[in-house]
């Protein structure tokens, strides 16, 4: 008897869109054209990787603006600068939503990201939310999900945000 391999593969019989990939054009756009950057789940706790990447966005010249409800209703500041209680608080145009938040509370941030205006959202390494990504594609924005600009930036080498105003 001959023997042949079964090939298993999983079928998504609820949701039949095609899984979100990441392209390198698109992130090196958000990267070089974002200012403004609204991080949300900033931490003050140094050994967080939201205050790290904060630190090095701050670094390379970003507008970093802390979103934390938690820390703006006691009028913390993260790296010396003010955090906000929402996107809806921040006072700036933003171009970019980072967000450090589970995977879940993911697509909520995202929601706010579309009525704030924002130009993209960036989904940390580990925050997945296929309908949360295609609704901000949907409304308009760039989308990067599961990855990091810390470890993209030098990979696609981007120094910062370009200088000028386009």
């Amino acid at each position: 008897m001959k023997w042949t391999p079964y090939l298993a593969f999983a079928v998504n019989t609820k949701n039949t869109m095609p899984p979100f990939r990441n392209q390198d054009a698109i992130l090196k756009r958000i990267l070089s054209k974002s200012k403004n950057v609204a991080l949300v789940g900033a931490s003050k706790n140094p050994n967080r990787a939201s205050n790290e990447v904060m630190g090095m966005l701050l670094g390379q010249g970003y507008n970093v603006i802390p979103v934390n409800p938690g820390l703006a209703n006691l009028g913390e500041t993260v790296h010396d600068q003010k955090v906000y209680a929402s996107l809806q608080d921040i006072p700036v145009p933003i171009d970019m939503v980072d967000i450090f938040r589970n995977s879940h509370d993911a697509g909520g941030v995202v929601d706010e990201a579309i009525a704030a205006g924002a130009k993209s959202v960036w989904l940390q390494i580990g925050v997945i939310n296929e309908e949360a990504a295609k609704r901000a594609q949907d409304a308009g924005l760039d989308v990067a999900m599961n990855v990091c600009p810390y470890h993209e930036m030098p990979r696609l080498g981007v120094i910062g945000p370009d200088d000028d105003d386009e």
